[in-house]
C-alpha cells in the first residue's frame, strides 16, 4: 500500500504542479466565455455603412425598402427577438436598430432615359472607383431576378438584411396591387406565444432550452477531460517505457501497483481540475444572481442539487477509469507516442458516440434508449450526467449504471494489468494481438 500510495503522489504531483495544468485550468473557462461572448461581441460591431443605389424604375419598391431598413421599422420587427438574445444583453434594441438602420446608406441616382446596360455600366465604374459600394436592380417583374451587385459581397450580414427588407417589401407591394389590407393579414398570421417548459419530479416548472444547453455543456465537459486525461495515462505509460523506465520501477513495485498509482493519480489530478471549474462556475453564477441587470440570465439556468454534483463526479470517475484503463492498455502494446495516436481513434470515437446519445437523452430521458444508454458501459458516465440534469431518474436506475460500470472498471482494469506486466518490457515491436491474447490469459 505504501508503494501504491507513493506512486499515487508521484503522478498526482507531476500533473498537478505543472504550470501547464494551471494554465490549462485558467485557461478553459476564459475559452469557454470567449466562444459565448466573442461572436456577440463580432455581430455587435458596428462596421463601415454601405453606400447603395436601388434602380427601382417602377418606384413602387425603394421607398418601401427604405421603410424597411429604417431604425424604427428594425426595431419594431427585433424588438421582441433580440430581446431575449444572448448578443443584445449589452445592447439596448434602440442601439440594435439603430445600427442596423446605419448599415445603409442610400445614394440617388438619375435613370433618366437609360438603357439597362447603359445603367448597369455607370454604376459598375461607381464601385471601382469607390464612389458607391452597391446597387440593387429591381426588374419590373417582381417574379424575375433582383441583381444585387456589391464590392462587399462577403458581408453575410447586411446581404441577409437586405435580403429580408426587400422580401418584405416585395410582399407589401404584392398585397397592395391585390387590394388586401397589409395589417389585417399581419394579425391574422401572427404567430402565437408558445414558450416550452419542462418539470422535474417535484413537480416545478423548469426552462427546458436552458436544461438542453446545460446537458450539452455537461456532457462536452466530461468528453473533453476523459479525452485529455486518457490519452494523458498513454502518454506517460509509453513515456516509460521508451526511455526503459519500467525495468527500474518493476524492481522496486509490482506492475499492477504502478499501474493503478498511475490511475488514481491522473484521476486525481482531473477531479482536481474539474472541482476548480465547477467551484468557478458556481461563484461566477452566485454573482451574477446578486446583479439586477443580470437576473434574467442566471434565471435561466436550470436548479443543480449537490446531489447531481456527486453524481456527476462519480460518473466521471467511472468514465476516466473506464477509458483511462484502455488508453493505459494502448500504451502497454504501442512503442511510440505516434503508434499510440492511431490505436486512440476507437476509445475516442466511443466517447463520441456516448456524447451524441446525450442529445437524445435530452429530448426523451424516460424512453427505453435513454435508460439503456445510460447504463451501458463506456456510454453511461456521459449520458448519465446529462439524464440526471434532465430529469432524475429513480436511485435503482442510477445504482445500476454505477454497479454495471464499476464491473467493467474490475474487467478492463485485471486485462489493462495482465498486459501492462509484459508490455512495458518490450521493446521496439508493437504487440499483435495474438500476442496481447495470449498474455491476459497467462497465469
Amino acid at each position: 500500500m505504501r508503494k501504491f500510495l507513493a506512486v499515487v503522489k508521484h503522478e498526482y504531483k507531476k500533473l498537478v504542479f505543472k504550470w501547464t495544468f494551471l494554465l490549462a485550468t485558467l485557461l478553459f473557462p476564459f475559452l469557454a466565455g470567449l466562444f459565448a461572448i466573442v461572436p456577440a461581441i463580432i455581430f455587435s460591431l458596428k462596421g463601415e455603412p454601405t453606400r447603395i443605389v436601388v434602380v427601382d424604375k417602377s418606384g413602387k419598391i425603394a421607398p418601401r425598402l427604405k421603410q424597411n431598413l429604417s431604425a424604427e421599422r428594425i426595431r419594431q420587427k427585433q424588438e421582441e427577438a433580440l430581446r431575449n438574445s444572448m448578443s443584445n444583453v449589452n445592447v439596448p434594441p434602440d442601439e440594435k436598430a439603430k445600427q442596423f438602420s446605419e448599415s445603409f446608406i442610400f445614394s440617388d441616382y438619375d435613370m433618366g432615359a437609360k438603357s439597362a446596360e447603359q445603367i448597369r455600366s455607370e454604376l459598375n465604374a461607381k464601385i471601382v472607383a469607390k464612389e458607391l459600394d452597391a446597387f440593387l436592380i429591381v426588374p419590373e417583374n417582381f417574379d424575375e431576378k433582383f441583381e444585387f451587385i456589391s464590392r462587399k459581397s462577403g458581408d453575410f450580414i447586411t446581404n441577409s438584411s437586405l435580403t429580408d427588407a426587400l422580401n418584405e417589401a416585395v410582399r407589401s407591394q404584392r398585397l397592395a396591387d391585390a387590394n388586401i389590407s397589409e395589417d389585417k393579414l399581419k394579425q391574422l398570421s401572427k404567430n402565437v406565444n408558445f414558450e416550452a417548459k419542462g418539470i422535474d419530479e417535484t413537480g416545478k416548472e423548469k426552462d427546458a432550452d436552458a436544461s438542453f444547453v446545460a446537458a450539452f455543456i455537461i456532457g462536452l465537459m466530461i468528453y473533453i477531460t476523459l479525452t485529455i486525461y486518457g490519452q494523458a495515462i498513454m502518454s506517460a505509460v509509453v513515456e516509460e517505457k521508451e526511455t526503459r523506465i519500467a525495468e527500474i520501477l518493476f524492481s522496486s513495485a509490482r506492475p499492477f501497483e504502478l499501474m493503478m498509482g498511475k490511475l488514481v493519480g491522473v484521476g486525481l489530478a482531473g477531479l482536481t481540475q474539474l472541482a476548480i471549474w465547477i467551484t468557478s462556475a458556481s461563484l461566477l453564477l452566485g454573482f451574477l444572481s446578486l446583479q439586477t441587470s443580470m437576473t434574467g440570465i442566471v434565471g435561466a439556468i436550470p436548479t443543480i442539487s449537490p446531489l447531481m454534483i456527486i453524481y456527476f463526479f462519480i460518473f466521471f470517475l467511472l468514465g476516466f477509469f473506464i477509458y483511462a484503463s484502455i488508453f493505459a492498455l494502448i500504451g502497454s502494446m504501442v512503442t511510440t507516442v505516434q503508434e499510440g495516436g492511431q490505436f486512440s481513434f476507437p476509445p475516442i470515437m466511443l466517447m463520441l458516440v456516448g456524447f451524441y446519445f446525450s442529445f437524445a437523452v435530452v429530448r426523451d430521458p424516460n424512453s427505453s434508449l435513454s435508460f439503456w444508454v445510460s447504463i451501458a458501459p463506456f456510454l453511461a458516465p456521459l449520458t448519465m450526467p446529462v439524464r440526471i440534469l434532465a430529469e432524475m431518474p429513480p436511485f435503482w436506475e442510477v445504482a445500476l449504471a454505477i454497479l454495471i460500470n464499476s464491473v467493467a472498471i474490475v474487467c478492463l482494469v485485471w486485462i489493462a494489468a495482465r498486459v501492462y506486466r509484459v508490455g512495458m518490457l518490450m521493446y521496439g515491436k508493437r504487440a499483435t494481438i495474438p500476442e496481447v491474447w495470449k498474455w491476459i490469459r497467462q497465469s
